[in-house]
């Protein structure tokens, strides 16, 4: 891999947690960040999510994250189609810029991008994973996160597979039609 991590600290948004919770990997943001903070907005999307039975992570049941709300949120934000934890995960970014922003939906990572702050996705975590000997192999992670309900294109699957120094071993997930 051509980059090098560093130990920071990150701000998370309800997706990537969700996705790392339910592939088993949650825990590796423990390994890569020093600290990860949530916003409230996203420990409540999260409660909605187990009361709706979803499989979806207890934050208060992992010591490394912690609440953390921002004070306040960019008022040309509030008319974008986004959720209350994207919302709030970017505010808390903006306010401490130092800290990483883990979201995997396009237009807050579009939005966060131009707001100058560093973005990592779900894949991003999976690559620096194996960067850091977390796991041998990214392709069977991304057939689970894809069972797990996150859209991976071909093309998206293919990149991150050349990131990781792997080869696609044919896999059948996220096959538009057959189609090549």
């Amino acid at each position: 891999m051509t980059w090098k991590a560093r130990m920071s600290e990150a701000i998370s948004n309800t997706s990537p947690l969700l996705y790392l919770y339910r592939i088993g990997a949650l825990d590796w943001l423990a390994q890569l960040f020093e600290d990860v903070w949530i916003p409230q907005a996203v420990v409540a999307e999260l409660e909605t999510g187990q009361r709706r039975g979803h499989a979806v992570p207890t934050p208060a049941l992992y010591s490394w994250l912690h609440v953390v709300d921002p004070s306040a949120t960019p008022s040309e934000w509030l008319s974008l189609d986004l959720g209350p934890g994207e919302l709030a995960a970017m505010a808390l970014a903006l306010e401490n810029r130092n800290r990483d922003l883990l979201l995997d939906d396009t237009l807050a990572r579009r939005t966060a991008q131009a707001a100058g702050l560093t973005v990592w996705g779900t894949l991003r975590v999976i690559l620096e994973a194996k960067d850091r000997g977390l796991t041998d192999s990214v392709a069977p992670l991304l057939d689970r996160l894809s069972q797990s309900g996150m859209w991976i294109s071909v093309a998206i699957r293919q990149g991150i597979l050349a990131l990781a120094g792997e080869q696609d071993r044919g896999s059948d997930m996220n096959q538009d039609n057959g189609m090549p």
